[in-house]
């Protein structure tokens, strides 16, 4: 008697869910900054700490869904679209939730706050972000009934439409990062230069977090015409 495969058991013959899956804990792993930031701001380290274990926790759980699809998506696939799209498409989620675990990870080691004038830019960047991430999600939450529909009629237009307000989305961090460099300019001869190092660092990251999330709609995209 043939023994079942436990992820074919988790999430039946189609590859899509997985995907979708994915995508999910890596969306999750990006909204986990906002509380992540607030505690830092706060000065509670060791509420950020328990954050950023919850982070680091949701990466490898995304890690070990990419690991299983890679090793179990069929080598030949009755579907519209190849199989290397579909592990292309993989990829770029996943370094989602590796940019997520890389900021928190920084400003934790570091126990990095925010001076106090760039508190509610930073917030407000960080939620644009995490609002990508999560656009990202619905774009790939209706891949299974675009399939199912053969990549035509309206549900593409439906998956067209969410990729485009993702991509205003993004839009919208690359101006709200311009915003929070040129206030941490004009900070920068009152705080240490090592200090002031570091948060560029993590503004870039953050908006590098959007812009990832942006590679997965664009990936999308490229499904989508061919």
């Amino acid at each position: 008697m043939a023994i079942a495969n436990p992820f074919s058991l988790m999430f039946g013959k189609s590859p899509i869910k997985p995907i979708q899956e994915h995508m999910k804990v890596a969306s999750e792993t990006a909204g986990q900054l906002i509380p992540f930031f607030e505690a830092a701001i706060e000065g509670d380290w060791e509420k950020a700490e328990k954050v950023q274990q919850r982070i680091s926790e949701l990466e490898n759980d995304a890690d070990d869904l990419k690991k299983n699809l890679r090793l179990h998506l069929p080598k030949s696939l009755f579907l519209p679209v190849p199989r290397s799209d579909l592990l292309e498409l993989l990829s770029m989620q996943d370094r989602i939730p590796n940019r997520a675990k890389d900021i928190a990870g920084i400003m934790l080691g570091r126990q990095m706050g925010v001076p106090k004038p760039l508190q509610k830019s930073m917030l407000n960047f960080l939620v644009a972000t995490v609002a990508t991430s999560e656009q990202a999600l619905k774009a790939i939450g209706e891949l299974d009934e675009l399939l199912e529909a053969g990549f035509s009629g309206r549900e593409l237009k439906v998956v067209e439409k969410l990729i485009k307000d993702l991509d205003v989305l993004e839009h919208k961090t690359d101006k709200l990062q311009i915003k929070i460099r040129a206030s941490l300019f004009k900070l920068e001869a009152n705080l240490p230069p090592v200090e002031v190092m570091f948060l560029y660092r993590i503004f870039e990251w953050v908006g590098d977090l959007a812009d990832r999330s942006q590679a997965v709609g664009s990936r999308l995209q490229m499904l989508l015409a061919r």
